[in-house]
């Protein structure tokens, strides 16, 4: 199960990349995707097609085909009355059929997928996605659906970034005013917890970012405990922003009704899913730092970069691997609920792939065995200047890099209680 959310993180990056250079068009980036998506070998994908929705005519008109099948005529049209998987978009996203129009059956599609993207059309007959890619594989199977749903959101956010690009201008000073807000929405640097020691920093690559963390204090008596979250949101830039801000207040208004961590990080799975059509992935982890003699330490990782324990006792490490799949992926999902303990001197980070998928001039990423290094090294240093240590060097891995993303890492240290005040 691991390694279905590894792989979906993989599948999510490498369509990031596929459809992050510069288009002069949505068919321009949409040509692009289908051609590399076919022909990588990370995606089983025999052919695919391209089709643009005639919302005065009530059909999709074919664009663009390419792969191994015989090729259709240009501009051929289905209309949406004879292909009813084309109205299910709006609430799947992603559909499989049999394939009913005869001409297509004729040119040897008999299995297909189908996958909206792009803006949502009001139509006469309906709500419609402005854009349609249809696969063929040898073989479609439930990873094959899910590589689908990755594909679909990331492709969809880059289509609506490269529209916004021409009215840049205009939401510049709105994104300067979300800039402030989700400044105020993130908590002090320095947290203090007993004899927890914890800092968090948040670098945004431009002037809104989807990164996230929060520290929440109980405030129940008889359960006295720290809540640290930290997420990263799939889309770039004032979408990012906005899913992160949503995180951030569905999470403080989730934790009063919702008891249970497992409860909690399912609801708001299933609130990402409803909210957001166009960009549904979000990372998070949540972790609750507890008062218990051994300092148990409870977490849910909804397909996050793994946080790492450090134990100097033993020079030992840990990741703290996902127990669940991406927020947003699908509608109901399971999250279970793991445990650590943190004994003096333990050091936990928390991190975004901003630190850990941080590429220098040759593409090669900074690692975590850099950063598990990095924390052995200056484990006895408090948290802050952990985290320092920490930026200092992933900004110096990064000089002359082409490539960058936003930053956000949070150290919890335990430390001799009676020396907190001094860190």
């Amino acid at each position: 199960m691991y390694s279905n959310y590894v792989q979906q993180r993989q599948n999510f990056k490498l369509v990031e990349k596929l459809v992050s250079g510069n288009f002069k068009s949505e068919l321009d980036l949409l040509i692009s995707l289908v051609k590399d998506l076919v022909n990588t070998k990370d995606f089983e994908i025999n052919g695919g097609r391209i089709w643009e929705l005639n919302p005065d005519n009530k059909s999709y008109t074919l664009k663009f085909q390419y792969g191994n099948m015989e090729k259709i005529p240009d501009d051929y049209t289905i209309s949406i009355a004879d292909q009813p998987a084309l109205s299910e978009l709006i609430k799947k996203r992603v559909v499989l059929r049999k394939e009913t129009d005869s001409l297509l059956q004729e040119k040897g599609i008999q299995l297909y997928s189908m996958t909206g993207l792009g803006q949502i059309r009001k139509t006469p007959a309906g709500k419609f996605y402005n854009w349609v890619l249809a696969f063929n594989a040898s073989e479609i199977k439930q990873s094959f659906f899910d590589e689908l749903n990755i594909i679909s959101s990331v492709t969809s956010a880059a289509l609506r970034n490269l529209s916004s690009l021409i009215e840049s201008e205009k939401i510049r000073k709105d994104i300067v005013t979300a800039s402030e807000i989700q400044r105020n929405l993130l908590p002090d640097h320095h947290y203090k917890f007993h004899d927890f020691d914890i800092f968090g920093v948040c670098i945004p690559d431009s002037e809104v970012g989807g990164d996230y963390f929060d520290f929440i204090e109980s405030t129940e008596k008889e359960e006295e405990k720290l809540s640290i979250i930290i997420s990263d949101a799939a889309s770039k830039g004032l979408p990012a922003a906005i899913q992160a801000l949503f995180v951030s207040g569905a999470i403080k208004m989730g934790m009063g009704f919702a008891p249970r961590m497992s409860e909690l990080i399912s609801r708001l799975n299933t609130l990402v899913f409803n909210t957001f059509p166009y960009e549904r992935f979000v990372t998070l982890f949540y972790c609750e730092l507890t008062l218990s003699r051994n300092r148990l330490v409870l977490y849910c990782n909804a397909g996050h970069s793994e946080p790492i324990h450090y134990r100097p006792n033993t020079d030992e490490f840990t990741l703290l691997e996902p127990t669940g799949g991406l927020l947003g992926i699908m509608q109901d999902q399971k999250f279970n609920v793991e445990n650590k303990t943190m004994q003096t001197g333990d050091i936990l980070v928390l991190y975004t792939d901003g630190i850990s998928e941080a590429l220098n001039a040759q593409r090669e990423l900074f690692g975590v065995e850099r950063l598990k290094k990095l924390i052995k090294k200056y484990h006895r240093k408090s948290s802050k200047e952990i985290a320092y240590y920490i930026l200092e060097e992933v900004s110096k891995f990064t000089t002359n890099s082409e490539y960058s993303d936003d930053r956000t890492l949070v150290v919890v240290k335990r430390v001799e209680e009676k020396n907190i005040d001094q860190q």
